[in-house]
């Protein structure tokens, strides 16, 4: 049967928000057995303190440290009596998981990364490691990316544990380190070392896409696949000498002119199917200007100017119609008036999903045009799709439907990469979604500064979270 969420007005116990009042609104009722209730207030109020918790633990990465925050979610479980495992991948790199028990059915997964990108304070309104609050918003370093979804899911697990709902698949909480620098003692670790923690899974929620207000304009956005990262090292050589007489063809120099023609050098667009589905499904509330664009995007392959002003009036959705390649870093002499025998630089590559990598990096060679340059990769991983015929992605929209009846809803593709991918490399149906509306305004403290999340943004995400959990999980 269905066990309703009441609306009531109720104040807050928690201690930053000790003057405020907040509604719980009679949203959409949670799919749970005849026995079970849920204190949907508790689990908010715990929401919010654990976030505040979770944001103070500086795991900037490098170097990490998610040894911590495995300990402090560790604390947690222990306390709820709920068996875990934790794993550490080098020192101070923590991993932990832990697993409700349920029917035959494919299990459901809730991951989330435990590191976090630097944050420098004085380019804050206040310290990124504080969790402090101010206009009802949470400033932190992981609001955003992805401490707080973390902690939604595991309000979710642990309120199935709490009330004994009947599972008919098993239900895994899983936290890893290291996502911000590719996985390698996170997920991919995980994967590779203890295969044990996943067995069975079918389908898995992570970060990747959230909501998005606009001034009355609201869309949701459900990451279903990604452009795939081919992070590329380049060096070359030279001979080295004095500052006050440059040879001709120094190792700097090469590298120069080598990287301005991957620089002035235009990738040939094209639309690939999950875009074109992708920008279809946003059409309808784009603005006018690129309202039949979207609909039609392949205009933009022929269209050379509608491509270049689309790059400077949509630059992530334009980002998705050709690979690209960014210049992040550059090394040479670490004194002035030496000239080093080697030069080098750091490329970061994105590709569309279909893309053969050896055939761009063939085309990639051939456009710095010196054979004698050694090109190193970095990160190369592989792309897949997943599809959204799957009850996970069906629990989504409608949880998102009942409580944002206005908003759009598309499958995206993302720019950026996740840890979904070492997932989808296994089969398991993998979706990026955050139960968040975030103002577009400030959706660019994703990495950037002054990062926040509102508190009203994780009581309501703690209960979409539940509700789609539940739906899944009771079938």
């Amino acid at each position: 049967m269905m066990t309703p969420l009441c609306a009531k007005l109720v104040p807050s116990p928690v201690s930053i928000l000790r003057s405020s009042w907040l509604i719980a609104v009679c949203v959409a009722p949670i799919w749970l057995s005849a026995q079970t209730t849920i204190d949907t207030t508790k689990l908010e109020d715990e929401a919010v303190q654990r976030t505040t918790e979770y944001i103070r633990l500086n795991t900037t990465n490098p170097p990490g440290n998610e040894v911590q925050t495995m300990r402090f979610l560790a604390r947690i479980l222990q306390q709820e009596g709920i068996p875990f495992d934790t794993a550490s991948s080098a020192p101070g790199r923590g991993n932990i998981w832990a697993r409700l028990k349920g029917g035959p059915k494919p299990a459901l997964v809730l991951l989330h990364h435990m590191d976090v990108v630097p944050a420098d304070p004085k380019y804050w309104d206040a310290d990124p490691f504080a969790a402090t609050v101010k206009n009802g918003e949470i400033y932190g370093r992981g609001t955003l990316d992805t401490k707080t979804l973390g902690i939604v899911e595991l309000e979710a697990f642990l309120a199935l544990h709490r009330s004994h709902t009947p599972l008919d698949r098993d239900v895994i909480f899983m936290a890893t380190a290291d996502e911000e620098a590719g996985g390698v003692f996170g997920a991919q670790w995980v994967v590779q070392h203890h295969p044990e923690a996943f067995r069975g899974a079918g389908f898995l929620i992570n970060e990747g896409s959230m909501g998005s207000v606009d001034g009355t304009r609201q869309s949701f956005a459900i990451e279903v696949t990604q452009k795939t990262p081919f992070w590329l090292k380049l060096t070359t050589t030279g001979k080295a000498g004095h500052g006050s007489t440059p040879p001709p063809a120094s190792a700097v120099n090469r590298l120069i002119r080598a990287l301005y023609r991957l620089q002035t050098y235009d990738f040939a667009p094209r639309v690939v199917s999950a875009v074109a589905t992708y920008f279809a499904a946003i059409a309808p509330t784009a603005s006018p200007k690129w309202k039949d664009v979207l609909t039609n995007p392949a205009t933009l392959t022929t269209d050379h100017n509608a491509l270049a002003e689309f790059q400077i009036d949509l630059p992530e959705l334009a980002a998705l119609v050709r690979n690209t390649c960014s210049i992040t870093g550059l090394q040479g002499s670490n004194k002035i008036n030496v000239v080093p025998p080697e030069a080098s630089a750091l490329v970061d590559c994105r590709l569309l999903p279909d893309q053969d990598h050896e055939a761009f990096l063939r085309e990639f060679t051939g456009v710095l045009n010196d054979p004698d340059i050694k090109v190193d990769k970095i990160i190369d991983f592989t792309p897949a799709v997943t599809a959204t015929n799957t009850p996970l992605y069906d629990a989504i929209v409608a949880v998102v439907h009942r409580h944002f009846p206005d908003a759009s809803i598309a499958p995206s593709v993302e720019t950026g990469f996740t840890d979904s991918h070492w997932f989808r490399d296994l089969g398991i149906a993998s979706y990026g979604f955050a139960p968040f509306m975030v103002p577009e305004a400030e959706q660019s403290g994703v990495h950037g500064n002054n990062e926040r999340l509102s508190v009203e943004n994780i009581r309501r995400g703690t209960q979409m979270m539940l509700e789609i959990v539940s739906r899944v999980v009771s079938e």
